[in-house]
């Protein structure tokens, strides 16, 4: 890891943060981790999904705008409450 990651207070706001997502392969999961990211920073999304090898699991990227350490915590907080979900990097 950089000195960045160790040390929140060395980030530059605002920026744009990328979000990997992954969690169970379901119709409704894209979409409901989006509608989650909008809440907290609206944009206009075009995420990039991938299935897993057994399409078991989906991981969604999204690229957010980002304007503060608080905007950063409760994206991460409230996405992992999406149902489905698994992993957020």
């Amino acid at each position: 890891m950089t000195d960045w990651q160790h040390n929140p207070e060395l980030w530059e706001f605002p920026c744009d943060f990328p979000f990997k997502i992954m969690g169970v392969n379901t119709d409704e999961f894209v979409n409901n981790v989006v509608a989650e990211v909008q809440k907290h920073a609206p944009d206009d999304y075009s995420p990039v999904v991938k299935p897993s090898k057994n399409e078991k699991y989906l991981s969604v990227t999204l690229q957010s705008k980002l304007q503060n350490k608080e905007q950063l915590e409760t994206l991460y907080r409230e996405v992992k409450n999406v149902p489905g979900v698994k992993m957020i990097l």
